[in-house]
């Protein structure tokens, strides 16, 4: 059975929020990626698989996979903070479990743990094969601190 998480989408004004905050990430566009869902707490983002973004034995690099991996779980937090505030993270480690390989990766950070000053999300990373096959390629963890939003 799906989580029902997976489904839930966050307010029209969240996913804005999120979206504008996504758009403004030069890394996020350099390396081609995309948010494909925002939820309460959870979202996902999609990486492309292309030349641009491999190492040498052609996977996606790890640096490209921890990155999208640091955003998903940096914006699932931010779907929980008021308009006031933004998120910084604090750090992360990620367990590089197999090859990077697919048609995309997809990375999902899900929050285990929201407080007023700290928060902790579960990070995880697939491989998406052109069939739809998934593959878990790696996981982490991402403790992120509420800021107040910077005045522009």
């Amino acid at each position: 059975m799906e989580d029902r998480t997976q489904q839930e989408q966050a307010s029209p004004a969240v996913r804005k929020r999120v979206r504008d905050s996504f758009d403004r990430q030069g890394l996020m566009s350099h390396l081609g990626a995309r948010i494909t869902h925002i939820g309460p707490g959870r979202v996902h983002i999609v990486l492309p698989a292309r030349p641009e973004v491999t190492q040498q034995h052609g996977y996606v690099h790890a640096g490209a996979t921890s990155a999208i991996a640091d955003s998903a779980g940096g914006y699932a937090a931010l779907t929980l903070f008021d308009e006031e505030s933004d998120v910084l993270t604090v750090e992360y480690k990620i367990n590089l479990l197999a090859p990077a390989a697919g048609d995309h990766l997809e990375a999902i950070g899900t929050v285990l743990k929201s407080g007023r000053t700290l928060t902790v999300c579960a990070l995880e990373v697939h491989g998406v094969q052109p069939d739809g096959t998934r593959k878990l390629v790696a996981n982490g963890q991402q403790t992120l601190i509420r800021a107040d939003r910077p005045t522009t």
